[in-house]
């Protein structure tokens, strides 16, 4: 994944709680074997409906997600994170995540932000005030600032997720940076132990 180091952008408010991985992707949609398509499936349910937010033009170019409480609840599927990506989202702002949505946002590269509830929702009022309201998030100083409404807004990432973020290490490329002593460890193994190569 792509080094993430800070986030700017304007938001599209989805105003509904407890949205949960069926919404965001229908079980319709995991069908699919590749890890792309998705996006198409991003709310496809709600957005049958034209008043549906992200359907509105003031919003069409939002690449952060101002959600409500407990999002990314219901199953585990990491497909959610993929479609929100896939759809041109960078990062969810909410003031609570499921954890697992959180765990697998974090390690795929989009930024799930918790914020005060109060935060949270004075940046959804100067949003739905002004679309145009360009937000920063700075993965660094662990920040979501809107200038010109005068929020600065701390919120919550562990160590280890921030230092994945900053340099865009997936659990693959995690694993990738002891390549050297995987294979140091593969040429002591006895032959008669299993294998995935090839032998033929």
């Amino acid at each position: 994944m792509e080094p993430v180091t800070k986030v700017v952008g304007t938001a599209v408010p989805l105003e509904r709680s407890n949205v949960d991985t069926d919404q965001i992707i229908p079980a319709a949609w995991l069908k699919r074997i590749e890890r792309t398509g998705f996006g198409a499936g991003l709310f496809s349910a709600w957005r049958e409906d034209p008043d549906f937010v992200l359907n509105r033009p003031e919003y069409k170019r939002a690449s952060i997600l101002l959600a409500g409480s407990n999002f990314g609840c219901g199953s585990s599927r990491e497909h959610a994170v993929w479609a929100l990506e896939e759809a041109g989202f960078y990062a969810v702002i909410s003031a609570s995540f499921a954890d697992i949505f959180r765990a697998n946002a974090l390690k795929n590269g989009l930024l799930a932000v918790q914020l005060d509830p109060e935060k949270a929702q004075a940046i959804e009022d100067a949003v739905k005030q002004d679309p145009a309201t360009v937000i920063t998030i700075d993965v660094a100083e662990r920040t979501v600032t809107v200038d010109w409404a005068g929020i600065t807004a701390p919120f919550p990432l562990d160590d280890f997720a921030q230092y994945r973020l900053m340099n865009g290490l997936d659990d693959i490329a995690l694993t990738l940076q002891r390549a050297g002593d995987i294979s140091e460890f593969e040429k002591d193994r006895p032959a008669w132990s299993p294998s995935v190569t090839d032998s033929a």
